[in-house]
This record gives C-alpha cells, structure tokens and sequence, in this order.
C-alpha cells in the first residue's frame, strides 16, 4: 500500500493543469464522527479558478498555495484552508528546488514521476527549508495550516535501499514534530505516512487515507474498485491513529468517474459507514466536485 505515491501520484495530471506543466497544542476537541446524514463537507483542488461557491461550503479545503490569488473569497463560515506542501519529494518547478539540489538535500528522482526529485528528510538544509520557507510562505498567504504530501516515500527509500536511506522514517517522524513545535496553532492534515503514525498521531489534526475503495489504475486508464483488504489495511491505520490520538478527523479520498453518480454515492456512503469524513474527486484534483444529491 505504500511506495513513492500518495496525491504525489495525481502529479502527472496535476502538474500541467495546476502549475501550467510547470504537540501538542492542538486545540483539542471532541473528535468529529461521521453520520450517515451528515453535511460536514471537505475538498481538495489543486486547479487555479476554484469555485467560490463549492469552496465555501466546506468545512475543510486543501489548495494549491502558488497560484495567485486571494483565498479569502474561497473560505466558508468557520471554515479551515490548508496549503498543499509535499515533505518527501520536490518538483523542478518550485521555487526552492535550485538551492536544495545545489545543497546535496535532494535525491534521486521520484520513479513514477521524473520530474520530481526524492527529498532527503534527514539534511539539515531540508528541515530548514521546510521550517523557515515553505511552511512560514503558506501561513503568510492566510492558510491556517498546511496538508502534508508524500511521506510514504520515507517507507519505500528504506525499504529500497536500508543502509543508504537508514533513518529516513524517523527523520520524517522529527520534522513533523518540528514543525508542530515551531507553529503549535496551526492545522495539520497528514496524508496516509502510517510508518509515522505511532509518534505522530498525536502532532495532527487531520489524517487522510488515499485511494481507500477506489484508485486510478495507470494501466488501463480506468478507476478500479480495490478489495475489501485493501481497505481494512488502511481503515486498521485511520483506527489506530485515533486511538493514540482521539482528536484527530479521520479523512478518505476516493477517485471515480463523477458522471457514475451511483457509483460515487455508494463510495460516500461506505466511507461515512466507517465514521470517516469521504472526498470522491477525479484523478486531476483540477476542480471541486460536489456530493451527488439525495
């Protein structure tokens, strides 16, 4: 389940639509649970004309934070906005990349996308990187927290490699709990990074499962529906992250084709079943796609 992917896997598609192919202060809270009428409501688009209206009436939205633009027309009544940053690769396009490559901080490129290259989460010049610019530049366009991106990678590098990539899960582990520490008031949503999770449930507010009932498959250029395995290996993970920390909302973002409405609903309703907040969007995460109705 793990292994160079997470949303980083919606890179090939979002990457020309989006970027023009270019501790515990938490705030603790009673646990938001999932019912089966429920209208709390979250999204993700990655695209740069996000629709004002389908923003604001969610209670969660992750977005890109490079496009240029107000946010402020995007948030809803008591709503929370998330800037996406990936902690375990780094595309060419941004704007630090230079430095970190000139830095030594940057390895291989990522397998499944070329064009970004693997971070080393154990190099000074990263940590600094994620503490003192990429986080601080998020926060200061008004975000109230940031959505982490990619840190499977840290499990597949030592998996692939456990001499050279010793110590990259605990460097992972570390850098999360540093940047709880340096911004303690923040909102952080974590995608899937479950090698982390014994230490980092407690430094989240947010845990998404990707790709939890459904994915696309690259192979056939299709959504396929994964086995009920698949997901109770991912639901075990959400489960046992609230539990070390019963603050945490769990999330799930399934892929489908959102003209199958029928289809699109029964995700919505699995998800919720299980107490989890569900998104079901396309591959892209280009746009926002409501809930089919009733």
């Amino acid at each position: 389940m793990t292994g160079f992917s997470g949303i980083a896997r919606r890179l090939m598609l979002r990457r020309m639509l989006a970027l023009g192919a270019i501790g515990t202060t938490l705030g603790f809270r009673a646990p938001a649970r999932a019912t089966a009428n429920d209208d709390w409501r979250w999204g993700v688009d990655y695209g740069a004309a996000t629709d004002p209206v389908l923003a604001r009436a969610c209670r969660l939205l992750v977005l890109e934070p490079h496009h240029a633009r107000p946010i402020a027309p995007l948030r809803g009544p008591g709503s929370s906005l998330l800037g996406y940053v990936s902690f375990g690769e780094v595309e060419r396009s941004r704007p630090y990349f230079a430095a970190l490559d000139a830095a030594g901080a940057l390895g291989p490129a990522n397998p499944n996308w070329p064009d970004a290259r693997l971070a080393d989460l154990r190099h000074p010049a990263w940590r600094a990187a994620v503490l003192d610019q990429l986080v601080p530049a998020i926060l200061a366009l008004g975000y109230d927290g940031i959505f982490i991106d990619t840190m499977d990678n840290a499990e597949a590098m030592e998996r692939q490699d456990p001499v050279a990539n010793s110590g990259m899960i605990a460097a992972g582990t570390t850098l999360i709990a540093a940047v709880r520490a340096r911004f303690p008031k923040i909102r952080i949503m974590l995608n899937r990074g479950y090698a982390m999770l014994p230490e980092i449930a407690p430094q989240i507010d947010y845990l998404l499962g990707e790709a939890m009932a459904s994915r696309w498959n690259f192979t056939t250029k299709r959504y396929d529906a994964l086995s009920d395995s698949d997901w109770a290996w991912q639901a075990a993970r959400l489960k046992a992250a609230q539990a070390r920390n019963p603050a945490i909302t769990l999330m799930t973002l399934d892929y489908w084709d959102p003209a199958d409405r029928k289809q699109v609903a029964a995700l919505y309703a699995r998800e919720r079943a299980a107490g989890f907040r569900p998104y079901v969007a396309t591959l892209a995460l280009d746009r926002l796609i409501p809930e089919p109705a009733g």
